[in-house]
């Protein structure tokens, strides 16, 4: 016992004893502290099926003890008797006295199950800086741990047992920056290592897990891992900062080889370089891909599923707009065997059926980005691109505003127009502003985008669903001339106003980020046709104003029953477009299942096979036409009365 706290006391290296740790303050985290623990110090208790350390055996029995205790106190899962059926094996294994090696696949098998099962966040959200590293490192951990990292501060004297020397290569190879991170975050009970956890944010203490794991890297290594980070090398291995928070050293090492562990050092000591070289998105989708599958074979069916989803949205859907021009097959084909990778992966089907999917799918990513590379995108292919984005992400939010701004001239109501011209101008403003924070300072996924687009959305339908229930039931001259007179001063001041600022601000918001993306990905695409990349975007800025005038000149000519009736149609159809790409963008999220149904897919209209968007689209419809057919009963009752 007293080796192992003299390693860990009041330190931050990773795998910090658990059963001095202090489990009550976040057991899942506290099982993972542990098993690291064993999986690293078992080779020191047993060899060859013998006791090699009697103290240490024991400490291993107490410890596996302590993970089953430990797990049972976690919130109640639908994989914790699983969990506890492996802690309980492991707990076998040690009392067996098996070989380091079982016991080792044990642990790492058992940690990312309760990670997969608590969905604990393992990596960064976004790149540390380590800028600010020195300065929290000498409030925090100087005073112990001293100035260079070797235990040494001026408050070790006296300490028993003394804290950790960040410069024990062997021991510092084992552990990632993930363990180091849990570290610092639980503290340890019973010695001067504090919790951190309420003491610093999330991302101090990742800023100095990051640093901490430099103290002891070969500075000509980490050179060595530079230059090959520079030349290209690493890339797939290292796609985002998973890899490089999750795997220790001899990890990486034993996957990518010493030209991996390098890079892995390079990038602990620059993380901010994953953001400056993102990989293509087609290399990004077929990494993501490989380390899905990965996760998948070690049980870790949450950070699978995940992966999965960033395969598609952070990588192979920023091509879809090029790729459709020039293979629309392949597209359409890839797409839908990436949605069959994800369904698998979400109902658990066997490890050989997923790696079988994933195959396809790596397959088709490959053609596609031949395809794309040997196409180089001629100037006719880069200007309907360019065109078809605008056009296809802009039309539905310019019949949104276009057909509230007509009503609103019609109704005589213009003090109304700079509200809704402050909407959809401010989600313009906001979307390149998502879209500069998401590339320029911090990472929002592909994930997030789409339940940004999901929810907006579905609120979005909603509305419009009410707005034009509400102009239904206005659509008779009767109806409108009691309105004017009885409502509209009041109700136009105070929430209707609001509303359809609302309405198209959410109805151009939810378009807009993903719009720019796509133009940044096409962009990249035409190298040598930018002319015609720009032209695209003009001609689809005049077709949209020349929609958008058409609507003003005529809609409002238009006889005061049949404009009501038209308008609240338009926006009632419009609503179950929204809907069923509001689902859409859910499940491409991962936020919601997807069954494929045999149903042509029409995504202009929100039409996609599965069954849950199919069905929310038919439950708007039913609602539309309740409501309007109790519009039309209110309106007799009135007329009759």
């Amino acid at each position: 016992m007293g080796r192992f706290l003299n390693l860990i006391c009041a330190g931050l290296l990773a795998g910090a004893a658990p059963a001095i740790a202090q489990p009550a303050a976040d057991p899942a985290q506290t099982v993972l502290h542990v098993l690291d623990y064993m999986g690293v110090d078992y080779p020191g208790a047993v060899e060859n099926g013998k006791i090699k350390s009697a103290d240490e055996f024991n400490e291993q029995r107490e410890f596996a003890a302590q993970v089953v205790t430990t797990l049972q106190q976690l919130p109640p899962n639908p994989h914790k008797d699983a969990l506890l059926a492996d802690a309980q094996a492991l707990v076998a294994l040690v009392a067996a006295k098996a070989a380091p090696a079982d016991v080792a696949a044990a642990t790492n098998k058992l940690q990312w199950a309760v990670i997969s099962a608590y969905g604990l966040q393992i990596a960064p959200k976004q790149a540390p800086d380590l800028a600010a590293a020195p300065q929290l490192y000498r409030e925090h951990c100087e005073a112990c741990h001293g100035a260079q990292g070797y235990g040494d501060g001026p408050a070790a004297h006296g300490l028993d047992p003394v804290p950790a020397n960040f410069h024990n290569t062997q021991r510092m190879a084992q552990h990632s920056v993930f363990n180091i991170y849990n570290t610092i975050s639980l503290g340890v009970a019973g010695t001067a290592m504090p919790v951190f956890k309420n003491q610093l944010s999330d991302q101090d203490r990742w800023t100095l897990a990051f640093y901490v794991s430099n103290f002891p890297a070969d500075a000509a290594r980490r050179e060595r891992g530079a230059a090959l980070w520079q030349s290209g090398a690493g890339k797939q291995d290292f796609p985002d900062i998973g890899n490089v928070a999750t795997l220790s050293l001899d990890e990486a090492k034993a996957r990518f080889g010493d030209d991996g562990a390098a890079v892995q050092i390079y990038l602990r000591a620059h993380p901010e370089a994953l953001a400056a070289d993102k990989p293509a998105p087609l290399d990004f989708a077929l990494a993501a891909v490989a380390d899905s599958v990965a996760a998948y074979r070690k049980g870790a069916r949450a950070e699978a599923q995940q992966l999965a989803v960033q395969a598609y949205l952070d990588g192979f859907e920023l091509t879809e707009a090029s790729l459709q021009n020039i293979d629309a097959g392949l597209m359409h084909d890839t797409e839908r065997q990436m949605m069959a990778l994800r369904d698998l992966i979400r109902r658990d089907a066997p490890v050989d059926a997923v790696e079988q999917q994933a195959a396809q799918v790596s397959t088709l990513l490959q053609q596609a980005k031949q395809t794309l590379e040997t196409a180089s995108l001629p100037s006719g292919t880069t200007f309907l691109s360019a065109l078809l984005i605008l056009l296809r992400e802009g039309l539905e939010a310019l019949l949104v505003v276009a057909a509230i701004v007509a009503f609103l001239i019609k109704s005589g109501r213009r003090d109304a127009l700079p509200y809704v011209h402050a909407g959809w101008v401010s989600a313009i403003a906001l979307g390149f502003a998502t879209w500069a924070a998401a590339t320029y300072a911090i990472g929002i996924s592909g994930a997030n985008r789409e339940i940004t687009e999901g929810v907006t959305g579905l609120i979005a339908a909603a509305m419009l669903i009410y707005v034009g229930y509400w102009l239904h039931s206005k659509a008779t001259a009767r109806a409108w001339q009691h309105f004017i007179k009885e409502q509209v001063g009041t109700a136009l001041a105070k929430r209707t106003l609001w509303a359809m600022a609302l309405i198209s601000f959410l109805a151009v918001y939810r378009e807009m980020f993903e719009t720019v993306l796509f133009y940044q990905a096409l962009w990249v695409q035409a190298d040598d046709a930018r002319g015609a990349f720009f032209g695209g975007i003009a001609a689809a800025v005049v077709a949209l104003a020349a929609i958008a005038w058409a609507i003003f000149r005529y809609s409002v000519r238009l006889p005061l029953r049949l404009f009501f009736t038209a308008t609240s149609v338009l926006l009632c159809v419009l609503a179950v477009v929204l809907a069923g790409k509001g689902v859409a963008s859910l499940q491409e999220a991962g936020m919601l299942p997807s069954n494929l149904v045999h149903f042509p897919s029409v995504p202009l209209l929100g039409i996609f096979p599965t069954l849950q968007g199919l069905g929310v689209q038919i439950v708007a419809v039913l609602v539309i036409i309740a409501a309007f057919r109790l519009s039309t009963r209110a309106e007799r009752g009135t007329a009759t009365g």
